[in-house]
């Protein structure tokens, strides 16, 4: 398994072997994967790196698949200065161009790549959107069946998405953690691996690239502040693993990007727990919101967030869906860049962040858009002003 050395448990530094199927630790955490760095080194560097074909396998040495990985080509996803939104300091990471239209790609890819490897019969997930698909998706490339468990109000994009790609969907009645109890029972029942978030400890290696493709494409060096949509937390925590790695392989500084952990008024485990100088998140109760990527009540994760946060002088926030879907707006209107309303909660953030002065003119930030506006199709106001039938163009033009 290339550098791999282990899995480690993220409370309790417990070892495991990473040649065989794992969901949580002993402690009921998440595992983490470890590498042999030093190893690493010797056939990874930074003009080797540059030589390779780009994408997110080009950092093999620091991904745990050794064979043919199960992909669907996911590219590098550039960096776009926002000039009319932040001037030149503001940039959005763009993971919708990723294959399946979200960042979810990245970590099904290693996800399904290693279940593959590790034997698995058949895969299972909660999702309340983007996730599914990945995971039917890649489940198909895979030649795996694979079931996904969906709240009943799941935009029907994702519903279909899943479907279309041959998944067995059931819809429930009720939140992403009761979709959840039922991944956890058919897998007792079945011997069906999970692949729920931070319930095993691939899904985090394919989205911790995210943080090796920002310092590689910013010049081996990170910016000052990194904004990530926090439902499940694996991309913020996912960053964070990353940027951590390429410090120990002596790539980049000892300075780390502060994180900010941004989620929806409507649900916002993180920030309650953050602003109460918790260390843990609470479940949060009768949990909606218009961003349903960031729908996620009881984050498995959410220690390692708030300790993400913590470690980096971060901070956590909490946006309004009026705010979020005003930020979308903007966003498609002054930049023509149409982003998911998850990642349009950034947008709001950081201009809420800088009015407070958190954010200084000169602070250098990367938003993380999490996936394409285009799979987000009810976010689009229905008042909106069309031509007439017939396309007759106004007196006057």
């Amino acid at each position: 398994m290339t550098n791999v050395t282990h899995l480690e448990c993220s409370l309790t530094g417990e070892r495991y072997d990473a040649g065989q199927v794992h969901n949580l630790s002993r402690a009921g955490k998440p595992l983490l994967v470890r590498y042999d760095l030093a190893a690493a080194k010797r056939t990874l560097t930074r003009d080797s790196l540059a030589q390779r074909a780009p994408g997110m396998w080009k950092w093999r040495e620091l991904l745990p698949h050794d064979g043919e990985p199960v992909s669907l080509g996911e590219p590098e996803t550039p960096i776009v200065v926002l000039r009319k939104t932040g001037g030149a300091t503001l940039l959005v990471k763009d993971e919708g161009r990723l294959p399946t239209g979200s960042f979810k790609a990245r970590g099904m890819a290693v996800a399904v790549s290693m279940a593959k490897k590790l034997g698995a019969r058949h895969l299972i997930a909660p999702s309340a959107g983007n996730a599914g698909g990945a995971l039917a998706a890649y489940a198909a490339r895979a030649g795996l069946p694979c079931t996904v468990l969906m709240p009943e109000d799941t935009p029907a994009v994702n519903q279909r998405e899943a479907a279309f790609h041959g998944a067995r969907v059931f819809l429930v009645d009720g939140l992403i953690n009761h979709c959840g109890a039922i991944v956890k029972e058919a897998v007792q029942r079945f011997g069906w691996f999970d692949l729920s978030t931070m319930k095993e400890p691939y899904r985090l290696e394919g989205k911790k690239t995210i943080g090796l493709e920002i310092a590689e494409q910013l010049g081996w060096r990170v910016p000052d502040v990194i904004l990530c949509p926090t439902g499940g937390g694996v991309g913020l925590i996912g960053i964070r693993k990353g940027l951590a790695e390429l410090q120990d392989l002596g790539w980049i500084g000892p300075k780390l990007p502060r994180l900010v952990a941004v989620q929806a008024a409507g649900c916002a485990p993180v920030v309650r727990a953050f602003e109460r100088g918790e260390a843990e998140t609470e479940p949060w109760a009768d949990a909606r919101t218009a961003a349903f990527g960031l729908t996620v009540p009881a984050p498995l994760g959410g220690f390692l967030v708030l300790r993400g946060l913590r470690e980096t002088g971060g901070t956590a926030i909490a946006i309004t869906d009026e705010d979020l879907l005003a930020a979308q707006r903007q966003a498609a209107r002054l930049e023509g860049t149409w982003v998911c309303p998850e990642g349009a909660a950034c947008f709001a953030a950081a201009a809420r962040l800088r009015a407070a002065g958190w954010l200084s003119e000169g602070d250098e930030v990367v938003v993380l858009s999490t996936g394409a506006g285009l799979k987000y199709p009810e976010t689009v106001p229905a008042d909106l002003p069309l031509l007439e039938k017939g396309g007759a163009l106004p007196a006057g033009g």
